[in-house]
């Protein structure tokens, strides 16, 4: 056995750091766009007012560098993996031009196409930051019993088998069995779940959950490499690595199409003059504008024209789109499927109902029950607060409060001991007949809250997460596009069946943990077509990132759904959801008629350059005539008539 030396095990090779203009792209690349255009005016102006020679050679010279730096980059790195590109199709069209002493038409080629890659590139570089979202869930570090000491390790440090003492307020590091005490969890972040689960001994617990109260002694079952969340973490990034089959079918088209131009432009230079049918000169001018007519401008600027309007448009209507393919991918889905906490519902529990039991009434089941709740931290002991202040209630001094985990709380108001929990924790007790509607408000997905003074009962309150008030509406329009909804929650079956039936939706899947969320976009793929997926959790990022479309609600969404998302409503509008899919469908619709016109004025262009010797003014004016209209028809149709129509909507409302 040979030692290694220290300077082996000491040396590290540098690793090769990226040239500066790479790093500083996203703050270069628009300057440069900014400088190729006023180059470009300074030289158009430049030639009425016959500037010197000097200067317009340092114009042309300013706009083409500027203009082309990126695209030249480009256009060297596929020309080294031996792959043809338009990048490289721009660049020698804009040289031709100026080859020919029409400079300042290809700096309009290198601006525009210039252009059109900075917007785009506003949309990359989001995936990784989905991934730093999720890994704030977990702990850093946690306390583990081993033997009879109690150490604090590091979360990786955790091995199965291990007992892990958390206390109330901190995030279990990862999946266990409860093995002591009693609390309630929220679920939420995995499963979606409005409403803390109570925990006790033998029951699941799952990595990134948050205790709430009581102190518990949990069984790791899994290393936090193999917890639910990492689980999460794998699938998000899995779905973002992936490329879509447009653009796998662009970068073929574009090689297909740049390698077309340019085999027929070399043709053209030295195969007519080779048979002596015309001089070299001559053929060489036609040529150039066979190169300037056939670049792909037009059509390279048509897509993202007709799609930043529409962008544009939909982020004052308050719908985010992170790209042009989210845009063009939303209108070919056939169905939503719609996560329920904090989408479909407020994800807020409220008082649904209050049956007081004789002789009571409303304002004393109240006050009794909402006395003892203000001193409980439980979101359903909140919400029967809320429903009191609401009604102009005071709440009463509460003396000897004890919260009891998994039962309820109890205290002392006007020497009278007051008992509120669930139906479970009275078992075997005889109830007041204003007790028969337990079973139906169990049904329709309501926690129920029973309230009892000594030995006489005050009555119950029914509570529950609360439909948004536009949903319905929402997936009745959805209905009218031809587009089928879905419910896909962690949420227990009866109140997600209950919830669906208020609003439509026919296909509903209860009980779900993020994988299985994936598995049930995959079969409504299936057995659909092209899916969105809607959502506002941390749970929901697996299902978000494989759905054809993910759509993250903007205010009420967690940061790891934002990211993942393919568009956010702002402000958690739902009836922005069928706004986005018809100005998607319009934008595609536009799209299709930008690249109709835009091919058929180069093919016009292309035949008449040989039938009546086209001069390059008039190819150029084609050229950029067309790159011009297809810009308008996008910004016209998509932006500027929406806009109007809005503008006059909020007039005719205000007189109204």
């Amino acid at each position: 056995m040979i030692a290694s030396t220290p300077q082996t095990r000491n040396t590290r090779i540098a690793e090769p750091q990226p040239p500066i203009w790479e790093t500083h792209k996203s703050w270069l690349a628009p300057r440069l766009v900014v400088i190729t255009f006023l180059t470009l005016i300074f030289g158009l102006i430049g030639e009425r007012q016959n500037y010197p020679d000097w200067l317009m050679l340092i114009l042309g010279m300013t706009a083409y560098v500027a203009g082309g730096f990126y695209g030249t980059l480009g256009a060297v790195v596929k020309l080294r993996e031996h792959r043809l590109d338009i990048d490289l199709l721009m660049i020698l069209a804009a040289i031709g031009a100026a080859l020919v002493g029409e400079w300042q038409d290809g700096a309009m080629l290198l601006f525009l196409f210039s252009l059109s890659n900075v917007l785009q590139d506003y949309a990359i570089g989001r995936s990784r930051k989905a991934i730093s979202g999720l890994m704030k869930l977990y702990p850093s570090e946690a306390k583990v019993r081993r033997g009879d000491a109690v150490e604090t390790v590091a979360v990786s440090e955790i091995r199965p088998g291990d007992l892990i003492l958390i206390q109330p307020g901190e995030r279990i590091p990862v999946d266990g069995v409860v093995r002591g005490g009693q609390s309630s969890i929220d679920q939420s972040p995995i499963t979606g779940e409005s409403i803390p689960v109570e925990k006790s001994v033998g029951d699941k617990v799952f990595a990134g959950t948050l205790n709430q109260q009581g102190a518990l002694d949990i069984e790791a079952t899994q290393a936090a490499t193999d917890t639910v969340l990492a689980r999460i973490i794998k699938m998000v990034e899995e779905a973002q690595d992936s490329k879509a089959p447009t653009e796998r079918f662009l970068d073929r088209f574009e090689q297909i199409y740049a390698f077309i131009i340019l085999a027929s432009v070399g043709l053209l230079i030295f195969i007519p003059p080779a048979l002596g049918l015309i001089d070299f000169q001559s053929n060489f001018y036609r040529a150039m504008v066979l190169m300037t007519v056939a670049s792909p401008c037009a059509l390279v600027i048509s897509t993202p024209a007709a799609f930043l309007s529409a962008i544009a448009a939909a982020a004052r209507r308050g719908v985010l789109f992170k790209g042009g393919a989210y845009l063009e991918n939303l209108a070919m889905i056939k169905g939503v499927a719609f996560d329920k906490t904090g989408t479909l519902t407020k994800g807020k529990p409220a008082v649904t109902d209050v049956i007081p039991a004789a002789p009571y009434q409303d304002s004393d089941l109240l006050i009794y029950a909402a006395s003892i709740e203000a001193r409980s931290e439980h979101p359903l002991g909140q919400a029967i607060v809320r429903e009191a202040e609401t009604r102009g209630i005071v709440l009463a001094d509460v003396s000897a409060f004890e919260a009891l985990p998994g039962k309820g709380v109890t205290g002392c108001v006007d020497e009278a001991q007051i008992t509120a929990g669930s139906p479970a924790s009275f078992a075997g007790e005889a109830l007041p007949p204003e007790f028969d509607a337990i079973h139906a408000l169990q049904g329709q997905g309501k926690t129920v809250i029973l309230a009892r003074r000594n030995d006489t009962w005050l009555g119950l309150i029914a509570i529950a997460d609360q439909i948004r008030p536009e949903a319905a509406h929402m997936v009745h329009d959805l209905r009218e596009m031809d587009v089928r909804a879905a419910m896909l929650t962690g949420d227990n079956a009866l109140t997600a069946t209950y919830i669906a039936s208020q609003l439509g939706i026919a296909e509903v899947e209860a009980n779900l943990l993020p994988a299985d969320k994936v598995s049930a976009i995959t079969r409504l793929q299936r057995d659909i077509g092209a899916m969105a997926m809607v959502g506002d959790g941390v749970n929901d990022a697996p299902a978000l990132a494989n759905a054809d479309i993910g759509i993250a609600m903007g205010a009420a969404g967690s940061d790891v759904a934002l990211e993942t998302a393919d568009v956010v409503l702002m402000g958690d509008k739902l009836e922005l959801i069928p706004y986005a899919i018809r100005t998607s469908r319009k934008a595609r619709r536009v799209v299709w008629q930008n690249l109709t016109f835009a091919i058929g004025v180069v093919v016009v262009l292309i035949i008449a350059t040989f039938a009546v010797d086209l001069p390059l003014p008039v190819g150029v004016l084609g050229h950029e005539g067309s790159t011009v209209i297809v810009v308008l028809n996008g910004l016209i149709q998509l932006l500027l008539i929406p806009e109007w129509q809005r503008s006059r909507e909020t007039k005719m409302n205000s007189v109204v």
